[in-house]
């Protein structure tokens, strides 16, 4: 199983804003460490915000906050939101799915303990076991410095 890019940056943005210094940081500086798209970002920010995990203020004195405390934020429940659905195959999807054995094969209850075996890991951590240490977030940070000067 492979995340999305949607959720590797759902979960990348989340991390940067939970080490930034003062609780606050922006979509250009999250671009800038992590080396992707703005644009990409401002969809990544919406959604986490819709989701109730980030507060977005616009304006100059905007920026993201988390929306909650960082032990209050399950990794599988970000995951699981990003991800959009446990469709893991076709046959996962009954009113759409054109295979002919779907419903009556094994394949798609061991698929399916995968995927639970996958979200019950993540369901151990919270945003704040992942946290990152103020050193690597503030490497991140000048790597973004950095890029802005060049």
């Amino acid at each position: 199983m492979r995340l999305a890019t949607f959720s590797d940056y759902s979960l990348r943005m989340l991390l940067y804003v939970a080490g930034a210094p003062d609780g606050r940081a922006t979509i250009r500086e999250v671009a800038r460490a992590f080396d992707v798209s703005e644009h990409h970002l401002v969809k990544v920010a919406h959604f986490l915000g819709q989701e109730g995990l980030l507060a977005n203020t616009r304006g100059r004195h905007g920026g993201l906050r988390l929306a909650r405390a960082a032990r209050d934020i399950n990794l599988a429940m970000v995951v699981r939101a990003a991800e959009g659905g446990d469709l893991l195959a076709e046959c996962f999807e009954p009113e759409s799915s054109r295979c002919a054995i779907a419903g009556r094969c094994r394949l798609q209850r061991a698929l399916r303990e995968a995927m639970e075996g996958f979200y019950s890991v993540l369901a151990r951590y919270t945003l704040e076991d992942l946290r990152l240490a103020p050193r690597l977030h503030g490497r991140l940070v000048r790597m973004s410095l950095a890029q802005r000067a060049a």
